[in-house]
């Protein structure tokens, strides 16, 4: 029994101190021993930034019909079919043109090899039969739920490297995302992070037309013109160099598989050098190797990061970046590469900032309401049962304690409905300490000594505990699991508290008795 006991006390007492080591950073800083991140406050008390984006669906339409144009046009060619023009229109139909000879072989392939596609119309034009083609409603649906989607994911990758704590990030409606950044200082880089398209594409500079001449008069066919800048000061306004390339592009950034920040010499500086996939790094092997002494256009999102000369042919499978970066162009640019691109342009419908002024506001209400119902619980205990009410209020701040510090521990962030799940939490354990002390009182009423009465009322009251804190500890977990926002912060807070209600209102009260009963001080229960 003694040496249970004290393995008992000394767990308890490992616990009281992580859990102090945990929750020491919430209110003391600076201190090289402690964890560095204590508790973190949610948008609703800290303030931070609300944005509510549109995703422009049709653009990925537009976009994925490009592709089937890609492929398409490589399919004719091999089956030796002519045509005209195969040419993307703004809302996404694919417009071809051939010869009435060869439009019925255009038909079969389409119906064949592209059942997501169908026919809109066709007729006669000066250049031959004209056939316009669009995805079916089926696929449409298909391509526009799949791109608002991958743009939640998207930006969920690129709001965790970027370094926020708990935001939330979520569909909202049918095309519509909502982002909200808990303590943000940054919100314009966060708007420009979060906006990027990140179209990476390679392609060819064209050194033997006249830029000068494209400008003015607009490029010639198979060409366009794009601009890069020069100079790394953001804060002035940077010379625009124009760029006549091959508009065909010969890599995306699919091939892509990571993208890190390096730095080079001194005349080199910042880069970001890119670890292409199997597929990417043949093709890279391929295009460099036909491509010796050309200059390649490193474009994103249709500017022109550099443009260096290929001086080899490069199978290794890493590419690089160069564009006089400084430090955090340099590591923006590479979150949006490793996190992979947007389908689609993403459009602001809505930004609020809310400020720290009702974030005091909120923390002050919270900890009023948490402070007058912590007094009110405590006095009913003692009141109502006397020395085991005083023994169940040190459990209760026991069980603060450590739910805090668990929090603090996971970086968990505390929102106003997380101080509600602290609230109820404590209703909760006082709960359980009620139904221990109601069944040790019936059984000293029936006559039984401490031992007896202790080890009894444990028994039975344990069973109950057990029962009703699990059903609200599995509620919980569905909240955590389905809910969004202010009701994922509930939960959490909710489920830890279940956790270290069963071990301070079980585990440290019944080591109290235990104590009392080893030492042999307890010859009357006060309850």
């Amino acid at each position: 029994m003694r040496q249970s006991l004290a393995i008992r006390l000394v767990l308890l007492a490992v616990c009281m101190v992580a859990a102090g080591v945990y929750l020491a950073p919430s209110f003391v800083q600076g201190l090289w021993f402690l964890p560095q991140n204590g508790i973190r406050l949610g948008l609703d008390l800290q303030g931070g930034s609300h944005l509510v984006l549109e995703v422009e669906v049709e653009k990925a339409v537009e976009n994925r019909m490009r592709r089937v144009r890609s492929s398409l046009r490589d399919e004719l060619r091999e089956r030796n079919i002519a045509f005209t023009s195969l040419e993307v229109g703004g809302a996404g139909e694919l417009a071809v043109t051939a010869s009435p000879a060869n439009m019925d072989r255009i038909r079969d392939l389409l119906s064949t090899e592209y059942p997501v596609l169908e026919v809109s119309e066709s007729g006669t034009g000066p250049e031959g039969a004209e056939l316009r083609v669009v995805f079916t409603d089926r696929e449409l649906a298909s391509i526009r739920d799949f791109a608002v989607d991958q743009t939640l994911e998207t930006i969920r990758n690129r709001i965790d490297q970027f370094g926020v704590t708990e935001p939330t990030i979520q569909r909202q409606g049918q095309r519509d995302v909502l982002v909200q950044l808990p303590g943000i200082q940054d919100p314009e880089r966060a708007k420009a992070l979060i906006g990027k398209t990140a179209l990476l594409e390679f392609k060819l500079v064209d050194e033997r037309g006249d830029v000068e001449q494209a400008v003015r008069s607009g490029p010639p066919p198979g060409r366009e013109v794009l601009y890069g800048y020069e100079g790394t000061d953001s804060s002035v306004r940077r010379e625009r160099i124009p760029y006549l390339l091959e508009a065909r592009t010969l890599m995306t950034g699919e091939a892509i598989a990571d993208a890190n920040v390096r730095r080079g010499d001194q005349l080199e500086g910042l880069y970001v050098e890119l670890a292409l996939n199997s597929v990417g790094s043949t093709a890279f092997d391929r295009l460099t190797a036909e491509n010796v002494g050309r200059l390649l256009a490193i474009v994103l999102d249709g500017r022109v990061y550099s443009a260096p000369q290929i001086r080899e042919r490069i199978s290794g499978g890493v590419a690089s970046i160069t564009g006089s970066f400084d430090f955090q162009e340099a590591r923006d640019l590479a979150i949006v590469l490793r996190a992979g691109a947007l389908p689609a342009p993403v459009r602001i419908l809505e930004e609020r900032t809310v400020g720290p002024s009702l974030g005091r506001d909120s923390v002050r209400q919270g900890i009023v309401s948490f402070i007058l119902g912590s007094i009110l619980v405590l006095i009913f205990m003692v009141a109502y049962y006397r020395g085991a009410g005083v023994l169940a209020d040190v459990a209760l701040v026991l069980n603060i304690f450590f739910m805090m510090a668990i929090l603090a521990g996971f970086e968990a962030v505390l929102t106003l409905p997380g101080i509600a799940g602290i609230i109820l939490t404590m209703g909760m354990a006082v709960d359980a300490n009620v139904l221990i002390n109601e069944r040790i009182r019936e059984e000293v009423r029936n006559g039984k000594p401490p031992r007896t009465a202790i080890d009894t009322g444990y028994e039975r009251a344990i069973p109950a505990i057990l029962d009703s804190n699990l059903t609200t500890f599995l509620a919980g977990v569905i909240l955590f699991q389905f809910g969004t926002g202010p009701v994922r912060g509930f939960a959490v807070t909710l489920c830890v508290g279940i956790l270290t209600t069963v071990i301070s209102a079980v585990y440290g009260t019944r080591i109290y008795y235990d104590y009392r009963l080893t030492r042999r001080n307890l010859v009357r229960l006060s309850v």
